[in-house]
């Protein structure tokens, strides 16, 4: 889809000199290296005029030296790839929840499930499964399969199964115990 423009064709250019497979990766595990040893002084510091500094020559070689390690490694690049991607969806999935979330409330109103009424909550439920729903069927398998309908065939063997029928059953004696027995928001602030 995206090859057949111009800019498409820029991305087919940048893999295939391996931008993403070397640079990328490279600079990341560098800049996270380099922070880290800036943060921890792990090299030392120097003394400069009473004021001290990090060694920032040794601590960017480490950082390099350790990079090109990573980069070396194409098991390491893929597990990198992999991991970034799906931390960018889930921080995707988390704006989305929020931006939907924030549908239901005013600027001045407090975002607390606590102070939320239940239809509101049951709202926040219902799009968080919707979310986690498009996500599943976004994500496919090595086999072609989406995760929602992996998760579902998984389910569905499920539903003769006399052993879950007793757990959902136990699950739900418990959860309409609780509701049974849980004290009123009035009483709570009574008794404290």
């Amino acid at each position: 889809m995206a090859e057949t423009t111009i800019l498409g064709q820029v991305i087919v250019f940048f893999r295939q000199i391996g931008i993403y497979e070397v640079v990328l990766p490279f600079l990341l595990v560098f800049a996270i290296v380099f922070a880290i040893l800036e943060k921890t002084k792990v090299l030392g510091f120097e003394e400069v005029q009473g004021i001290k500094y990090t060694k920032k020559t040794l601590n960017s070689l480490v950082a390099f030296v350790i990079a090109l390690i990573v980069v070396a490694s194409s098991q390491i690049v893929g597990a990198i790839t992999q991991i970034s991607s799906q931390i960018i969806i889930l921080i995707l999935l988390v704006v989305f929840f929020m931006v939907s979330i924030g549908i239901f409330f005013s600027n001045e109103e407090d975002v607390s499930l606590e102070k939320s009424t239940g239809i509101r909550t049951m709202f926040l439920v219902i799009i968080f499964i919707a979310i986690l729903g498009i996500f599943l069927n976004a994500m496919k398998t090595s086999d072609g399969d989406t995760w929602l309908e992996v998760i579902i065939y998984i389910l569905a063997q499920f539903t003769t199964n006399t052993a879950v029928a007793a757990i959902v059953l136990i699950i739900g004696i418990i959860l309409f115990m609780w509701f049974i027995v849980k004290k009123p928001k009035s009483e709570k602030k009574g008794d404290e």
